[in-house]
């Protein structure tokens, strides 16, 4: 009995330090392979972290894309309704133009009264407050308040109203006196006219 117990213990002794011996030489291997974990999981981490990132920035590319787009369309738009106003404004304008063009003109109707000695005078240079848009006539003739379109033998077209007298018109019936600034005055002084009472 002494034997076997002695026996045992020499076997348990030895399993002891084969166990020992083991764990002394797998220790290694086993922090190598917790190394190689840690390694592989931050590896993983990484990777995975680099997968979301990439995504997130192809989202954002993919948004960014999306508003230039929209932008885009949004300008385009706005061209559009530009050149429609503007085609519309042109439409309009060019309606307005015709309704003129097409609309009646009134009919003016005057009477010719014959070839009159047409001479000049400043209303303001005499003091007058009359302005320019009177002449002086034998009022027998042409009552005050006639208007009249005078064309002158230069060619000129002078609209006027008979606001004025004197003692000329008495002496010489078929003159009229056009009130005129000074610097507008023909340099002949005296020309001839074509008379036409407008009614």
């Amino acid at each position: 009995m002494g034997v076997i117990s002695l026996k045992h213990k020499f076997i348990a002794i030895m399993t002891a330090i084969s166990l020992l011996i083991l764990n002394i030489a797998i220790q290694p291997v086993l922090a190598t392979q917790v190394t190689n974990k840690i390694n592989i999981s931050s590896a993983l981490v990484r990777n995975t972290m680099k997968v979301q990132l990439m995504e997130q920035d192809f989202q954002l590319k993919q948004k960014k894309q999306a508003d230039q787009a929209k932008l885009k369309a949004i300008k385009i738009k706005q061209q559009q309704w530009n050149q429609m106003e503007q085609k519309q404004a042109m439409q309009r304008a060019q309606k307005a133009k015709q309704a003129i063009a097409q609309a009646p003109k009134p009919q003016i109707r005057t009477v010719n009264k014959g070839t009159f000695k047409v001479s000049f005078y400043d209303p303001a240079v005499l003091g007058s407050r009359l302005g320019y848009h009177g002449v002086a006539a034998n009022l027998n003739i042409f009552p005050r308040g006639t208007r009249l379109r005078i064309t002158l033998s230069n060619g000129m077209v002078l609209y006027r109203v008979v606001n004025d007298t004197g003692s000329f018109a008495y002496s010489n019936p078929r003159q009229l006196d056009v009130a005129m600034p000074n610097s507008q005055i023909p340099a002949a002084g005296i020309l001839y006219a074509s008379v036409e009472v407008i009614y």
